[in-house]
């Protein structure tokens, strides 16, 4: 059962975490919105869309990416403060071991993890669909372009698409071949100058095509079309994909889509698999940050509390840049995805145990 001292440290912990929670999307908000004026006011959107629509939808994102950051610093700031007080000094007098001081920070760290879980596993990519959507249009953000030319997507076993290009704008394609294959042997080949996607039927309505037969004796059949509905596997959201997908998709919809993309042979498959991984690995954060800085908090040092909240924060911002550094590695196959994206914690978790090791003597 929680005690006195439990709640006491985990009520002002979360009532420091709101507060820095707060500050930084203010911060945030006004650093990014310095950085991007001009590109609105280039591209004409109008204020009521950027303060009314924008960064409204990008709070969400804001505080998921800033969570760990400002529990940190909520448990240092609640640490030294403690230690300069000689509160943490009439605790190991009553004799109260550090372990024990630091179980309400835990608790509440994992209790942090949790709900932030759930917000970036669910709430976010709902709110981060407007936002992907206003940069795409308003910051031209490459990211968000898709690959329209040489796509090559698997249909079904033995069936294979190729488009020579695709225009996510109105879900057409044009010069689209849709190759069948008999074992190794090419048993069919259907090409389309141009198809569209009807949504109402969802189904591809193919033009001016040409179906071609290849029998095992070498007769070749040619067939042509003026028009053809045909269900295939591939739909338009399989040929417009970008590096920011997973970003809009629940975990739910993240794990169909990779799915879905290893079923069709789409190319861009570990990127999708590192921003997956990283839905469930990201809230790990807030427990190593929080099993840090209380041995980092803890000592007193010359130079007071501001020395430990400046190797604390160093060391923090450390950490989380850590994670988009080892990202890459994930992306190009030098390493797994669930490596890159756990190792930061795993690190920080053992220095965090050593420096507890270390203040405990």
């Amino acid at each position: 059962m929680p005690t006195l001292f439990d709640r006491h440290i985990a009520r002002r912990l979360i009532g420091g975490y709101v507060g820095f929670v707060l500050a930084l999307i203010v911060f945030f908000v006004v650093l990014h919105y310095l950085e991007y004026v001009d590109d609105f006011m280039d591209r004409n959107a109008s204020m009521a869309q950027v303060l009314g629509v924008y960064y409204p939808s990008y709070i969400p994102e804001i505080v998921r990416l800033t969570s760990p950051l400002a529990l940190f610093l909520s448990g240092l700031y609640l640490t030294t403060k403690l230690s300069a007080e000689l509160q943490l000094t009439a605790l190991y007098a009553a004799g109260v071991s550090l372990g024990r001081i630091m179980r309400p920070y835990v608790l509440v760290g994992l209790l942090i993890a949790a709900i932030q879980f759930g917000l970036g596993g669910w709430v976010v990519p709902h709110t981060q669909r407007t936002v992907v959507a206003f940069e795409a249009e308003y910051l031209g953000d490459r990211d968000m372009q898709p690959d329209v030319s040489d796509l090559h997507r698997q249909n079904a076993d033995g069936s294979y698409l190729t488009i020579g290009f695709y225009s996510p704008n109105d879900s057409s394609a044009f010069r689209a071949t849709l190759y069948g294959y008999d074992d190794a042997r090419l048993s069919s080949r259907l090409f389309a100058t141009r198809m569209e996607w009807v949504d109402s039927l969802a189904v591809w309505r193919l033009f001016d095509a040409t179906e071609r037969l290849y029998a095992p004796n070498g007769d070749v059949t040619v067939h042509k079309i003026q028009a053809l509905d045909t269900t295939l596997n591939v739909g338009p959201r399989d040929l417009a994909q970008t590096e920011r997908d997973v970003e809009t998709m629940t975990v739910d919809e993240a794990q169909a889509h990779l799915a879905q993309q290893r079923r069709t042979g789409s190319g861009n498959l570990r990127v999708s698999q590192v921003g997956l991984m990283s839905k469930f690995t990201y809230p790990l954060a807030h427990i190593a940050l929080m099993l840090l800085c209380v041995p980092l908090g803890a000592p007193r040092r010359r130079g007071g509390a501001a020395v430990a909240f400046g190797v604390g924060l160093l060391l923090a911002l450390i950490y989380l840049a850590t994670q988009k550094i080892a990202e890459p590695f994930g992306y190009t196959g030098l390493a797994s995805p669930l490596f890159v994206t756990l190792m930061p914690h795993v690190v920080f978790s053992l220095l965090a145990l050593a420096l507890f090791w270390r203040a405990r003597k």
